[in-house]
């Protein structure tokens, strides 16, 4: 058993994946256009990062109810956590693709960290080794 996907209820698809993919630099999986179950089209879009087994769908809002969570889907918590080896590396190359930090890079027991948001607000944990 593995999770495979975690979906991530997003504005529009294309900003999106640019975020992903150029600010965090994952990996565009899956671009494919499909339909709602109403008969709406819609796309189905999944990224990861390179390497992963797990991906994120990216998920156009439809509807009121959904584009109300668009940003808050963890309540202001932290909901992801991406792990890196580099932890300086993607730090300064986030920054440079304008990706918002919420705080300063700081040293835990578990190792590096900060907080950054992201394309629709959600709040990520950056991780990297001590």
């Amino acid at each position: 058993m593995r999770l495979h996907l975690a979906a991530l209820v997003v504005d529009d698809y294309d900003p999106a994946i640019r975020f992903f993919v150029d600010a965090l630099g994952f990996e565009l999986v899956e671009n494919t256009p499909s339909l709602t179950n109403d008969g709406r089209p819609k796309r189905w879009v999944v990224v990861r990062p390179p390497g992963a087994e797990t991906g994120i769908l990216l998920a156009r809002a439809d509807g009121a109810r959904q584009q109300a969570v668009v940003g808050d889907q963890f309540a202001g918590r932290v909901g992801f956590f991406l792990q890196v080896d580099d932890f300086d590396a993607a730090y300064e190359r986030m920054v440079a693709a304008g990706v918002e930090f919420a705080t300063e890079p700081r040293t835990e027991d578990y190792g590096r960290v900060a907080v950054f948001l992201d394309i629709a607000g959600n709040r990520w944990d950056l991780l990297g080794p001590a």
